[in-house]
């Protein structure tokens, strides 16, 4: 962690995910006349679409969350390892979880998202996520134990999105019969926003599997040992883990900011509305003259796009309308499997897997480590 002065001329990042780091990269690469500080709490950077093959052992810590300190270090980023309590835009300030207070010259907002129990008892208390590198090590203990119980076990998953799908798949490659899956869907399908090809392939990687899906069920409570379903059914489990949906992290900010469907409100410039030097991106923000999903990929095309609007802003020239450029979808489905649309093709199997996993190896922040990463794989370690 490197420090970074009480008032500063700086443009300030909060949040060191997808959005922020790929702002930042292309700050210190295109941009580097502009200080820039990072205010982020976590030790690392979580490259999430990655954590399937971190649990699964075919990738390894450093190559799926790298430490901030060296990737701040090799792009000369100011890094505080701190949280933001609150924000006061009309004095360019903020008060950090240690008490500092910091002012800036622009700021960019970026801290992502939490998991959303929709206020369903029992989420809290009786359930894993599966968001970092401590939800991957709960959850190796958890698969650790179930190989050893001579008793029938089962693993249930909520949400069938592209987390709980991916991770069924991956867990039941684990267990390898040690445990019985259930996917738990409260709509009519699952992956309700890939495309049909996806859809169609990771319907036969469960079935493949012998997971069991439920479809247009809701959860109405968690307890330690059972899941209760409506219309008043359940299911004993020996562990649950919750994909089913997440929220935007929340700031307190002064003056009191506009929503859109429980985000920071945002022009197309990627700029809070009413505001000349505050920029949101990623999960936390929402325009409502645009409905781009909420992936990493969006993240990544707007962190590009943000760093090129503030530094438009430095020199007082027009922002532009930030345009997202769809390249298709992969999902990891199992230990070696995958399928994926895009790239020009629709591909499913071994090769998708391979595809998929080198994309992502070399869109990991900092090129170094990206390189390194690559060539281990490809030199079969």
């Amino acid at each position: 962690m490197t420090s970074a002065p009480a008032s500063t001329e700086a443009t300030v990042v909060i949040g060191g995910g997808f959005g922020g780091m790929s702002a930042i990269q292309t700050l210190r690469h295109r941009h580097p006349e502009i200080p820039v500080v990072l205010i982020e709490p976590r030790q690392r950077f979580i490259f999430q679409p990655l954590l399937y093959e971190l649990l699964s052992g075919e990738l390894q810590p450093w190559e799926v969350t790298p430490d901030l300190n060296q990737l701040t270090a090799s792009l000369g980023v100011s890094w505080l390892r701190d949280s933001v309590v609150s924000i006061d835009t009309r004095q360019r300030s903020l008060t950090l979880a240690s008490g500092r207070s910091l002012t800036w010259r622009q700021l960019l907002i970026t801290a992502g998202s939490q998991p959303n129990d929709y206020g369903t008892p029992g989420v809290r208390e009786h359930s894993l996520s599966f968001r970092d590198d401590d939800d991957v090590q709960r959850l190796r203990q958890r698969i650790a134990t179930l190989k050893k119980r001579s008793l029938d076990s089962a693993l249930v998953i909520v949400g069938a999105g592209a987390t709980g799908v991916e991770l069924a798949c991956k867990l039941a490659d684990l267990l390898d019969g040690a445990a019985a899956l259930h996917l738990i869907e409260m709509g009519s399908s699952i992956l309700p926003n890939s495309t049909a090809f996806n859809r169609e392939q990771a319907s036969v990687a469960l079935e493949r599997r012998n997971i069991t899906v439920h479809l247009n069920t809701a959860v109405t409570a968690v307890e330690a040992e059972r899941v209760l379903l409506k219309p008043g059914t359940a299911i004993r489990h020996q562990g649950l883990i919750w994909t089913a949906g997440s929220q935007a992290v929340s700031i307190p900010i002064l003056p009191a900011p506009a929503h859109h469907r429980g985000r920071l409100n945002i022009e197309a410039t990627l700029r809070m509305e009413g505001q000349e030097a505050v920029f949101a991106i990623g999960d936390i923000s929402g325009c409502p003259d645009a409905n781009w999903p909420a992936t990493a990929q969006v993240a990544m095309q707007q962190g590009a796009a943000v760093a090129e609007a503030l530094a438009a802003q430095r020199r007082g020239s027009p922002l532009q309308p930030f345009e997202f450029m769809d390249r298709g979808e992969m999902l990891s489905l199992g230990v070696g499997d995958a399928s994926l649309t895009g790239l020009g093709m629709t591909l499913a199997g071994p090769i998708a897997f391979q595809i998929r996993r080198a994309t992502y190896l070399t869109r990991l922040p900092g090129a170094s480590l990206g390189l390194r990463s690559a060539g281990a794989w490809l030199l079969g370690r």
